[in-house]
């Protein structure tokens, strides 16, 4: 049995904070981890056999999302910069939105720049951004756009911002988004335009010239959008003020529509090497933007995005949201008019590690689970649909039905309908302990588990799915493979063939081990309907495809517990080539099945015509179309 994760290793390559929102008590402490106790306000380890007692892993950071919420003002020749931490050295490239009819707008650096120290900086609008070089038009408007551009002193970029100004000497900096907007949650009949601003705000939305406000001044803004008409393009605009952004939308086809649609598919875009964009600070926008401005390109109705946004495994909570808002900024352009749809992966986990002095300590997945946990941040960033699970709650092996012992599921997993087809999102590293000496030790749930409450309410939404007439395919995504090909034999749903790995719950081991509940997962999709097309996967820096079937070797040599039969095949895709560092291909019982298999950044475009299915497999770097395949 392996001493730890293998994944655990990126945990180090960022320094650790501890960023408590208020001090802890013993109440706060879920019954599902064992040998924790509260001292000063803070989590210990207490080591049952010893004794001894072991603390939080303390390091520094210097980067939280609070850091560029509203860190400017105005001034008579241009802004001023302090982004509240002395420690922030660097420089701030910066340039205006042009004022013109593009759909995608994006600022255009200039060849100046300004340093940053002592975490502050000026930029001299009336001098740098006139004359021929107001491609804003600003001079006359008295209104303008600046994106600006944080890279630390040793060259690695930090974050991507945007700010808008008013005025021609002195400015002032105006109510302004700076985050978003987004589309989400997009139905037939519906949805939610989503966007963050700088300070508590009252907005005005408008879609085809009704207005939907807020209740109050704040500074998230999340609007429902009812009363649309099916299959149908709508204008929306952003009022905050005198200033207005405009984008547009379109609703899905009726339920039960044969119409043809496709839809992109793509994980893991964590950070990246070579440089530049390929790291804006835990996230590969560099591949993402390609991505998503292919999937525009090629007709996508929605994007389904599976985990591993972030490169993440922070114990610092703010600094987990600057790498979620690194990533959103990198799509927003087109994510203001094509929904994406999100899953979680490993690397968004948020933790404790306690140091044993061990490599890698002991880590846990953060409490109180409510507020402070990697799925609380994942529900806090991403707008999706909340029609999943609760928690694990009431489980079968929850001893305590009368107390709140896990976190929530809600908007991790999910499913939504398009047309005649569902998507089923699941969550794979619910709960997730990072490392197997944590697991023995505190307790939690290991990479590529899916526990009992999450697979009883997949078994039940397959079951409706398959009853509905309407729904003719389904798509189930998560991030863990069922068959790992690269990267993964060693954990994913396979964990080199070894069954024996399983959660630990309230200090016990749960009856099924991680190959057991593999194949219970296969017998829903595969035998329990006829309507799976595939699999979509990720978790692994590369892509894959291969038909799961009866005639695929997947159980290792020793096995003496029951084998499944699979009665309807499904295809197995696992893209997870949006960024993150690349894995080879490794051999495995099943390699011989593997159809396809390439370690370039790939987008996945899935056309669905009715109860024909294709794929296509694009390089969103070299626009090259990889390979052609009927699904169905």
């Amino acid at each position: 049995m392996k001493n730890v994760f293998l994944v655990i290793q990126f945990m180090f390559s960022f320094a650790f904070t501890t960023s408590f929102a208020r001090e802890l008590s013993d109440k706060d402490i879920p019954k599902v981890y064992k040998n924790i106790i509260i001292e000063d306000g803070n989590p210990v380890f207490v080591d049952s056999e010893s004794n001894k007692k072991y603390y939080l892993n303390r390091g520094k950071h210097n980067f939280t999302v609070k850091n560029f919420i509203n860190p400017a003002i105005g001034t008579d020749n241009g802004i001023e910069f302090d982004f509240g931490n002395s420690r922030i050295e660097g420089i701030l490239y910066y340039g205006l939105f042009q004022e013109n009819s593009s759909k995608f707008k994006f600022p255009i650096y200039l060849n100046s720049s300004s340093k940053v120290n002592d975490g502050k900086a000026s930029i001299n609008i009336s001098d740098n951004l006139s004359g021929k070089k107001d491609i804003s038009n600003w001079q006359k408007t008295g209104i303008t756009k600046l994106g600006y551009r944080l890279v630390d002193k040793s060259g690695n970029f930090i974050y991507d911002g945007k700010i808008v100004i008013s005025g021609k000497g002195p400015f002032n900096i105006e109510p302004h988004i700076i985050e978003g907007p987004f589309i989400n949650k997009v139905t037939d009949s519906s949805g939610v335009i989503s966007f963050s601003t700088n300070i508590d705000t009252k907005v005005s939305l408008i879609v085809n010239n009704r207005e939907f406000a807020d209740a109050g001044k704040r500074n998230y803004h999340e609007i429902n959008i009812t009363g649309l008409r099916s299959n149908t393009e709508y204008k929306y605009s952003i009022k905050i003020g005198d200033y207005e952004e405009s984008y547009s939308f379109r609703t899905n086809p009726h339920l039960g529509s044969k119409e043809k649609f496709r839809f992109a598919f793509s994980s893991d875009s964590r950070k990246g090497f070579g440089g530049g964009e390929r790291d804006i600070y835990g996230s590969n926008v560099y591949v993402m933007k390609k991505s998503a401005a292919l999937a525009n390109k090629l007709g996508a109705k929605f994007f389904q995005f599976t985990g591993d946004m972030i490169t993440g495994y922070l114990d610092n909570y703010d600094a987990s949201l600057l790498q979620y808002r690194n990533f959103k900024r990198g799509i927003e352009q087109f994510a203001a008019y094509m929904p994406f749809n999100y899953g979680m992966g490993n690397h968004e986990n948020i933790g404790y590690i306690f140091d044993d002095k061990s490599q890698y300590g002991l880590a846990i997945d953060r409490f109180p689970f409510a507020d402070s946990s990697s799925e609380s941040a994942f529900s806090e960033v991403f707008v999706g649909f909340d029609n999943g699970p609760d928690s694990e709650d009431n489980s079968k092996y929850d001893p305590y039905p009368n107390s709140i012992d896990f976190p929530k599921y809600n908007e991790q997993v999910y499913y939504y309908i398009v047309a005649n087809t569902a998507m089923i999102v699941l969550n794979s590293n619910y709960l997730y302990t990072p490392s197997s000496n944590s697991l023995d030790k505190i307790g939690g749930n290991l990479h590529g588990y899916i526990m009992d409450n999450q697979l009883e309410w997949l078994d039940g939404t397959v079951e409706k799915l398959e009853k509905d007439k309407n729904i003719d395919n389904i798509f189930v995504t998560i991030h863990t493979p069922a068959f790992p090909n690269g990267g993964h034999a060693y954990d994913a749903m396979w964990y080199d063939g070894n069954n024996s790995y399983r959660p630990v719950l309230f200090g016990k081991k749960t009856e099924m081990g991680i190959i057991e509940r593999r194949d219970e997962f296969l017998n829903i999709l595969c035998n329990k309907t006829s309507k799976v097309v595939a699999l979509l996967t990720g978790d692994e820096h590369n892509y894959s495809r291969m038909l799961v079937s009866n005639k695929i070797e997947r159980y290792p040599a020793n096995w003496s517990l029951p084998k499944l039969e699979i009665k309807n095949p499904i295809w197995q895709l696992i893209n997870g080539a949006a960024g993150a560092p690349y894995y080879s291909q490794e051999k495995l019982p099943w390699s011989d099945a593997v159809e396809f298999f390439t370690a370039e950044h790939i987008l996945c475009i899935i056309e669905v015509d009715g109860k024909n299915v294709n794929l296509e497999v694009h390089n969103p770097e070299t626009l090259e179309l990889l390979e052609t395949v009927k699904l169905r």
